[in-house]
């Protein structure tokens, strides 16, 4: 067969069609059906609750294969969504060619394809979070000139019975290997599955917490993307997600996305990294620093934080984990590789001629073009978030950031360059806002920011109050102050939460 430039990638479709995932046309999931045997058709698609629902259709031939991919289907999103009412609760779910994979879990051969809602005139479903996502998005580039690109970090806990040979020291699993770290190769067998899902990743690893506990064993580990467009950033983590768990249950072993696992102990964040583009290029550098339209970026999310707690720390133990010394964000500040920051700038390959050339000398006889890779990091969200909320969310805030009068000058009050966990910076510390402390105080917080989310209709009015509303309900203010050295009952907060969204 002759080599293309497809040849490598994962996806059965992208190598038998030939052609990149964009470019699938309905003609060309037909011929893929044909030319493969499969049997099933699986529309895929995410409420409320974040999960992928999953509607079948047996292929029984040409005619009405076509009509499913042309026309869509109908559903009852009553079901699937509490603000529609059940007396008018029809809606559409037609695909979305270029998300088309094989599953790899079926015992029959079947392609899953992702889809959009629409409502009873046809037109994209005003509440459903991607829409919110792709509206944003577009207001963005229209209002802006950047296009806003993004990828999330997946970070999880295995759970599986303990082992006592070549245990790792408590909180010292980063980018550990086998026979140390157990279950790497679940990790890799996720990145395979993702990747011929058309997921783009970029690494995998152990991260820091693991942990024995009542003859149970907890290993952390991290699975990162490559930056694409905030919708498509999105979707292949609600499909990544979907594929660990199912990886889960072959294995007989537990995955949670929870951000608390046990008090003490590394929580999992959903880091989201972004950068802005305009004809083609990464726009956050300029002369070799930070350009003036990233720092507009960072204040805008800085002056939004406390509301984008909202949709990226959504149920009461997500404050479990923003607290100090745990490597998670609980001061509204930013700075460069401080981990202990909200926003963090991280390395960004300035100078990589020259280290690949040391690390190999005398060999490298050709360079690649080196792109400029440099991102804002996101810290504070985690497992829980309604991720087409919260990124949607992170769009809405990085325009506010480009179009605030005094962005530059809120950037430069807000910058950190210690460690302000530690005693000496405590002053450092007091002087900066906090994020906040429970679900109640993130309502509180979107309430006051609302306007700014509802500007040109990108959140609807009534979607904010339902957020606002279900928050709220947890009754969750004095939370930490109630659990506190309460082991018993943050272990079933724990048991409760361990698979949110």
């Amino acid at each position: 067969m002759e080599k293309t430039q497809y040849s490598l990638n994962p996806n059965e479709l992208v190598r038998f069609l030939n052609k990149s995932e964009s470019e699938f046309t309905m003609n060309d999931i037909v011929r893929f059906v044909e030319g493969n045997g499969i049997e099933m058709i699986n529309f895929r698609y995410v409420a409320e609750d974040g999960k992928l629902k999953t509607l079948n259709f047996a292929v029984s031939g040409k005619e009405y294969l076509e009509s499913v991919l042309s026309a869509g289907e109908r559903i009852d999103g009553s079901s699937l969504f509490s603000s529609i009412e059940a007396g008018s609760s029809d809606l559409y779910v037609v695909p979305r060619y270029k998300t088309a994979f094989v599953n790899p879990f079926e015992d029959i051969p079947t392609l899953d394809i992702l889809c959009s809602f629409y409502d009873n005139e046809g037109n994209p479903l005003g509440n459903c979070p991607r829409n919110i996502l792709r509206k944003a998005a577009a207001r963005f580039k229209e209002t802006t000139g950047y296009t806003f690109k993004a990828f999330g970090e997946l970070e999880y806990y295995v759970t599986s019975p303990a082992e006592e040979t070549f245990p790792i020291p408590d909180q010292k699993g980063y980018h550990s290997s086998a026979p140390f770290a157990k279950w790497g190769n679940l990790r890799s067998e996720a990145l395979r599955l993702i990747a011929a899902a058309g997921g783009k990743t970029k690494y995998g690893h152990a991260e820091v917490g693991n942990f024995t506990s009542a003859n149970r064993m907890y290993e952390q580990h991290e699975i990162e993307f490559l930056p694409c467009d905030p919708e498509d950033a999105v979707d292949q983590l609600v499909v990544a997600k979907w594929i660990m768990r199912m990886l889960a249950y072959e294995y007989g072993v537990e995955i949670s996305f929870a951000p608390k696992i046990s008090v003490g102990k590394a929580g999992s964040g959903m880091h989201v990294h972004t950068y802005l583009e305009k004809e083609g290029r990464n726009m956050m550098v300029e002369d070799g620093k930070l350009s003036d339209a990233a720092k507009r970026l960072v204040a805008g999310w800085l002056d939004c934080a406390k509301a984008l707690c909202a949709f990226g720390n959504t149920i009461p133990i997500s404050y479990l984990r923003l607290v100090p010394h745990q490597e998670a964000p609980t001061s509204i500040c930013w700075g460069d590789r401080n981990r202990s920051v909200l926003v963090r700038v991280p390395l960004g390959w300035h100078g990589a001629e020259d280290m690949i050339k040391d690390a190999n000398p005398g060999v490298v006889d050709r360079l690649p073009s080196q792109e400029e890779k440099q991102t804002v990091e996101f810290r504070s969200p985690d497992g829980s978030a309604d991720l087409y909320s919260l990124m949607a969310g992170l769009v809405v805030a990085a325009q506010h950031g480009l179009q605030m009068e005094d962005a530059l000058e809120r950037a430069g009050e807000l910058y950190v360059d210690v460690n302000i966990f530690r005693e000496e910076h405590r002053e450092e510390m007091e002087r900066l806002e906090r994020l906040p402390a429970s679900c109640w105080e993130a309502a509180e917080a979107l309430s006051a920011k609302r306007d700014l989310f509802e500007r040109d209709g990108v959140f609807p009015r009534g979607m904010i109050d339902s957020v606002i509303k279900k928050l709220k309900s947890y009754e969750d203010r004095d939370l930490s102050e109630r659990v506190y050295g309460k082991e018993e009952i943050i272990r079933e907060m724990v048991e409760k939460y361990l698979h949110c969204m």
